[in-house]
């Protein structure tokens, strides 16, 4: 079997996911919609849409939000909400917005800490404690989905990876419904993580975060920040190429199609993609893989029976 390219019946049975951020400014937003009209020819199973920490960019991910449901059609837009540095009150309203737009599935998060990422985290005054107690909340409001985070190399403030699935443990006791994970390079951790999380008990989906290197130097730099490791097979792939970009982004897409292709054969049927707003790398794995595209026209078509199953 080619292992950068799915058998049509592997295919079938892979679910995929996007992740999107709210755009700064008109060009961004131009740059984003262009970005989720070319991915939505994938049939994403949802699409995700971040939100700042202490609501920061709370007005832009609740705009984001409308249009990819209201706009687009993308009736399976999940929001992102976190609870640092925000009072309960002030987070039950940003849910309640995001409920009379259309929203039935949510990502919750903690979010980082005030001070930024490498600061002590210390609940807010008056907010929710961390995602097990946001979880908590939402769950309270209804019977939607909730996707919560999952680390496999544990969580840079986490003391232990025990720690971490401890964590996971109470927000599924809470309503979570699936685990989307910080992206990954290396299979075999993944593999170790998800035995140690079925051995604990924990049986929701556990969706892997795959992230394509459009910047390795980028990436490198996020890796650090988050706790992720990149293995020195793939920067001795990438790091040579930085004045070949064409040679770059095909070894970028093949590197992301291994990993998925590998993840598949290990028994795994749902992938989340960050896209970083941007759709050309996106579009090749999934090409490389095999998915097959939608006609455009059969999309736009969908788009106003699915804005008006949101009314």
């Amino acid at each position: 079997m080619n292992e950068r390219t799915l058998h049509p019946a592997e295919c079938a049975s892979v679910r995929l996911s996007f992740e999107y951020f709210p755009p700064k400014n008109e060009e961004m937003e131009t740059q984003l919609f262009q970005t989720v009209s070319d991915l939505s020819v994938f049939a994403p199973a949802f699409v995700t849409v971040t939100y700042g920490a202490g609501g920061s960019t709370k007005a832009r991910s609740l705009t984001t939000v409308r249009r990819m449901i209201e706009e687009m059609g993308l009736t399976n837009t999940a929001a992102h909400l976190t609870c640092v540095g925000a009072l309960k009150a002030e987070v039950d309203a940003v849910i309640e917005e995001f409920l009379a737009s259309g929203v039935r599935h949510f990502v919750a998060l903690r979010g980082d800490p005030q001070g930024g990422i490498g600061s002590a985290y210390e609940p807010f005054p008056g907010g929710y404690e961390n995602a097990a107690a946001l979880v908590k909340a939402l769950r309270a409001r209804g019977d939607f989905e909730i996707s919560v985070s999952a680390y496999p190399e544990k969580h840079p403030e986490s003391p232990s990876v025990a720690a971490d699935i401890d964590m996971l443990k109470r927000k599924v006791d809470n309503g979570a419904t699936r685990a989307i994970t910080q992206f990954f390079f290396d299979n075999d951790d993944f593999e170790r993580y998800l035995e140690r999380v079925r051995s604990a008990g924990v049986e929701i989906p556990i969706v892997p975060g795959i992230l394509p290197i459009n910047n390795l130097a980028q990436v490198q730099k996020f890796a650090g920040l988050c706790g992720s490791k990149i293995p020195e097979s793939i920067v001795s792939r990438l790091g040579h190429l930085d004045d070949r970009p064409e040679e770059r982004f095909k070894e970028a897409t093949h590197i992301a199609a291994e990993q998925i292709v590998d993840l598949v054969r290990r028994g795994i049927g749902d992938f989340h993609l960050y896209t970083m707003n941007r759709s050309p790398l996106i579009a090749a794995v999934c090409d490389l893989l095999g998915y097959e595209r939608r006609p455009a026209a059969e999309f736009a078509a969908e788009r106003p029976r699915r804005a008006a199953a949101t009314g």
